[in-house]
């Protein structure tokens, strides 16, 4: 599908929560998360939060398991202003403001609470502002995508396990370095090609929160679990601010409140979805390692040291804030 080519939605509509001047909208919402999994879950809500409070003249249609394409190419497209919303991580924008880079760091806090103290944080909202200004839009930022484990085709009990392993990563540097430290070679590619390339030996494994490793059938290739919570994973969902910004101002309003809901709901389905997904891939056939942790971040302390374009100060700034 050539996304350039995708007209927007213009037709002529008034809802009471809305100006009278507003026009029915149609915002594509693409993720690469597969029907039934909690992202899923999360962006069906979203949709009828929407539809409720603009009594349906605007409509998220949703595009689950790539359908709209990668990650990377979606975001893309949302910047060229296409009518488009998708997940990224704050990892995906370091190309923007490398400061960013730090809330995907390994083993930075195991506390998803404090983590979203940062997002609500004077900090935050000032890196928010200066992305728009660079055309990116941040529509939801309290959304928990879960902890990130690794699956794998051998038990990994220490780091030094990963030697020789190639393990799928997103195609951005904060998770590449990040294995790099733990001894794997980490292998960037989009989570749509994980299974073929489980199946033809091309990777030896793969990260992900438990939901996303189990939905994406990925146990059928890879049986060993190790349960090593290198990132408490936080997301953004955004879109290209050339599009939001031909939206009236109180249907982009809408779309971050409802968005925020949303978002509340995705921390209330992440805890309950791991727990049931472990309990599954266990009844699989899947074994599950709880592997000396200390030992995995103590090979990560380094990656605090590895990105000299980050702003003075800025992980003693971060360490204070999450221990408010």
């Amino acid at each position: 599908m050539k996304l350039k080519s995708l007209a927007l939605a213009a037709l002529l509509g008034a809802a009471a929560v809305l100006p009278a001047a507003a026009q029915e909208v149609v915002v594509r919402v693409a993720y690469e998360n597969n029907p039934g999994e909690p992202t899923d879950l999360v962006m069906n809500r979203w949709a009828e939060l929407v539809k409720e409070a603009s009594e349906g003249n605007v409509a998220l249609e949703l595009y689950p398991s790539s359908q709209l394409g990668a990650k990377q190419d979606v975001i893309e497209q949302g910047l060229l202003g296409v009518n488009v919303i998708t997940i990224a991580d704050v990892g995906f924008l370091t190309d923007y403001d490398p400061d960013l880079g730090i809330l995907f760091a390994p083993y930075l806090t195991d506390s998803p609470e404090q983590l979203f103290k940062i997002y609500e944080s004077d900090w935050f909202k000032e890196k928010e502002a200066a992305l728009r200004e660079k055309g990116v839009h941040i529509v939801i930022s309290n959304y928990l995508y879960g902890t990130r484990q690794l699956l794998a085709k051998k038990k990994v009990e220490t780091p030094e396990d990963l030697a020789g392993m190639k393990i799928r990563v997103p195609n951005n540097i904060m998770q590449i370095k990040a294995f790099e430290l733990m001894g794997a070679t980490p292998t960037p590619m989009p989570l749509g090609d994980v299974y073929p390339a489980l199946t033809q030996g091309v990777i030896d494994g793969v990260e992900n929160p438990l939901p996303v490793l189990f939905g994406g059938k990925f146990h059928e290739q890879a049986k060993e679990l190790s349960m090593i919570s290198y990132l408490t994973n936080t997301s953004l969902w955004l879109g290209g601010e050339a599009y939001f910004s031909t939206l009236d101002p109180e249907v982009v309003t809408m779309l971050h409140e409802t968005g925020y809901q949303a978002g509340l709901y995705s921390q209330e389905l992440a805890a309950q979805e791991e727990a049931k997904m472990l309990e599954a891939m266990k009844e699989a056939g899947v074994t599950v390692t709880e592997p000396d942790v200390e030992a995995f971040r103590e090979k990560t302390k380094a990656f605090y040291t590895m990105f000299p374009e980050w702003s003075e100060g800025l992980y003693e700034q971060i360490q204070a804030a999450l221990a408010e």
